[in-house]
């Protein structure tokens, strides 16, 4: 996990990963919510508030991304978002689809960040 603190690349990608992905997670909330009515579990207002505060954790992570703490977030999202797929197991591929992404996001945003520094002291 980086030490730095992330640039502006990888700012814009990773909080764009992050909306998409809290926009995925409420809707698994939504329908593991609906699936547990349907089969009378009791358990979906449990769920949705669950879901629901996991796809606020992802808005709280892409709003903290000025700082370390928002990659730390971040990668809690990931990692709640696997674990949710223990209740809802379509959820296992939002979690690879995003986990991956946001992987991506990270590796290849940290990695411009520190081009575009290294050009811009050259330049200066």
């Amino acid at each position: 996990m980086p030490a730095r603190r992330p640039g502006q690349i990888t700012r814009r990608l990773c909080a764009a990963v992050l909306l998409g992905q809290a926009i995925s997670v409420f809707f698994g909330a939504l329908v593991a919510w609906q699936l547990d009515k349907a089969l009378g579990g009791g358990t979906g207002d449990l769920l949705l508030w669950g879901g629901s505060g996991l796809a606020v954790l992802c808005l709280v992570a892409a709003g903290a991304m000025r700082s370390r703490v928002g990659l730390l977030l971040g990668w809690l999202c990931q990692v709640l978002t696997l674990a949710s797929a223990l209740v809802l197991p379509a959820m296992v591929v939002v979690a690879l689809l995003f986990g991956l992404l946001w992987w991506v996001c990270v590796r290849h945003g940290l990695r411009i960040d520190a081009e575009r520094a290294r050009l811009a002291a050259q330049a200066g």
